[in-house]
């Protein structure tokens, strides 16, 4: 993890979290479609936020962490209808909720304070 990198580090988690997911899908629920959907999209946060790290500029910065956001939104939308489908539990779905709607807090936030100062500048 890094160094006083809030954002970095809870996607790092969250990508943990998606990973155990799609192994708890594989081998408990033998579900595979929707598993590919929900590991690529919930990974792809935290990737894109270390990417976002070098960026070119400064809208390069807030392109990577807009399209980090997309992917938290798109994640969210797997993880309610692996519940509505019931591959998972109440339990199961509430945490990972959770954790998904914290990670679109924190980039919604983010992008808008970029987009202000851009504005300003």
């Amino acid at each position: 993890m890094q160094e006083d990198n809030i954002l970095y580090d809870k996607s790092y988690a969250f990508s943990i979290r998606i990973v155990k997911l799609a192994q708890y899908l594989s081998s408990e629920k033998k579900e595979y479609i929707l598993n590919k959907q929900v590991i690529r999209s919930g990974t792809a946060i935290c990737a894109l936020v270390s990417e976002s790290k070098f960026a070119q500029s400064r809208a390069d910065f807030l392109n990577k962490l807009m399209v980090a956001l997309k992917e938290a939104n798109e994640t969210r939308y797997w993880i309610n209808l692996l519940y509505d489908t019931d591959y998972l539990s109440k339990q199961m779905h509430d945490s990972l909720l959770r954790d998904s709607k914290e990670l679109i807090s924190l980039l919604v936030s983010i992008t808008k304070t970029l987009k202000n100062h851009s504005i300003t500048e």
